[in-house]
């Protein structure tokens, strides 16, 4: 009577136990292609191509990606070449090497991390560059980023 309850109860907690959605790219693992996650996910090796997710990425020390960055937010210690997207949070640590534009909210970065390019941090550019790619198109120029180059030639002037 009791063995019975226990091993229903047993095999009811494992099906109700939630899966790890955490996604690793090891050191010395190399990949051609886009990677798209609903979890999290963290890169130690390298990847070409777009990386996406509606959670966090965590580039490693030793990480490194050329393509776009897609997230929710980023925590980034190694190498990225292009894009970055982040609808919350993006944080340069350590010896960080980015290269290219930035949309995100909020932006921090370690005094020993390097950013070479630009960054948007006004909602509608944030929001517009995240709808441009929902929408399957690649960011170029919109009406918020003519406006942002205007005022800075404006006031270069």
């Amino acid at each position: 009577m009791f063995s019975n309850n226990n091993r229903n109860a047993r095999s009811e907690s494992k099906s109700v136990m939630p899966s790890s959605n955490v996604n690793i790219i090891g050191a010395g693992t190399s990949i051609q292609g886009d990677i798209v996650s609903e979890g999290d996910i963290r890169i130690d090796g390298q990847v070409n191509g777009l990386v996406s997710t509606k959670a966090k990425i965590v580039v490693g020390p030793e990480g490194e990606i050329t393509g776009d960055l897609i997230c929710q937010s980023a925590d980034i210690l190694g190498k990225v070449t292009g894009i970055i997207k982040v609808e919350d949070l993006l944080f340069l640590k350590g010896n960080a090497l980015v290269k290219g534009d930035l949309y995100t909210a909020h932006f921090e970065m370690e005094p020993t991390a390097k950013f070479n390019g630009r960054c948007y941090m006004e909602p509608e550019e944030v929001a517009a560059a995240n709808q441009k790619e929902k929408n399957g198109k690649p960011v170029t120029s919109t009406k918020s980023e003519s406006k942002v180059e205007q005022k800075a030639e404006e006031e270069a002037r």
